[in-house]
């Protein structure tokens, strides 16, 4: 399994110690697994202690899928709060669009996160 493979399933299964080892190490932050998804695109949302460390170490937080969703979307989709947080406090833009014109905001309205919400209108 290559680094960025290794790197990106530790970030996906919110392995914060591995993660923390395999850059010790040199895996590079935003390496693409054979998905074509960096470590950050895929790591656990609700975990915040793999967030950092991929940020830390330099992470991209504006990274774009192949729809335009950036991991700011995919956090507030899923109502974490202190990930939105995280990634907004590393310069992650609030106000990207994906390919359906939502942002980070509009997704979590959608599903109610009334906190998430309330974070992003306060930007």
């Amino acid at each position: 399994m290559s680094s960025a493979d290794e790197l990106a399933s530790a970030a996906a299964a919110g392995d914060a110690e591995r993660v923390a080892q395999l850059l010790q190490d040199g895996a590079a932050v935003d390496a693409v697994n054979r998905f074509g998804r960096t470590p950050l695109q895929v790591m656990m949302m609700g975990s915040t202690a793999v967030a950092r460390l991929l940020l830390d170490h330099g992470a991209n937080p504006e990274v774009q899928d192949s729809t335009g969703s950036s991991p700011l979307h995919d956090a507030a989709r899923e109502g974490f709060l202190e990930t939105v947080q995280l990634l907004c406090s590393f310069q992650a833009n609030p106000h990207v669009r994906d390919m359906w014109n939502r942002r980070p905001i509009d997704l979590a309205t959608e599903k109610g996160h009334r906190e998430v919400m309330a974070f992003l209108q306060s930007l």
